[in-house]
């Protein structure tokens, strides 16, 4: 991703825009809340959930970065929420979140119901949110995503209506 420039003498990279914009992102504490966040002695938080939402994400290809920047144990994420971004298919990388269990994605632009298949893999997973996102316009929205999430106990936002009940 950096564009390199050499001359007779020397060379230099310069970071392309999106790198540089990558790497303040990176450099910023994130905010206190009502608890101190702890760190380990690398400086990492000993945290099992991370907040990413209203970001204009438009993709998750550096997620894993950004789980191992931050966190201590990144394989140890129980609560991601991307809602509100603008991510609009999800990535195979949600499977290698084995202890997942709440996925926030309400409110982004997540059309491909065939997306939501590889969800299945994570076992733990009892909460997601779809809601807010073009996939919702599909019939079988919500029928599929309690078929293929077993494991998955609340599904919020999709009460099911009278005529939903009749096509069973």
């Amino acid at each position: 991703m950096c564009v390199e420039r050499a001359n007779s003498m020397t060379s230099y990279v310069i970071p392309k825009e999106e790198e540089v914009r990558e790497e303040s992102a990176l450099a910023e504490v994130p905010r206190n809340g009502l608890r101190p966040l702890k760190t380990n002695s690398k400086g990492k938080y000993q945290s099992c959930s991370l907040r990413l939402s209203n970001n204009s994400i438009s993709d998750i290809i550096g997620l894993q970065y950004i789980l191992n920047h931050f966190l201590a144990q990144p394989s140890k994420l129980g609560w991601l929420d991307l809602s509100f971004n603008k991510i609009t298919c999800l990535d195979p990388l949600f499977c290698e979140l084995s202890e997942l269990r709440v996925l926030y994605l309400h409110g982004n632009n997540i059309w491909n119901l065939s997306d939501v298949d590889q969800l299945k893999e994570l076992q733990y997973l009892h909460t997601i949110t779809l809601h807010g996102n073009p996939i919702e316009t599909n019939m079988n929205y919500r029928w599929r995503l309690h078929y293929l999430l077993v494991y998955t106990e609340c599904v919020p936002y999709s009460q099911y209506t009278h005529s939903d009940l009749l096509r069973l």
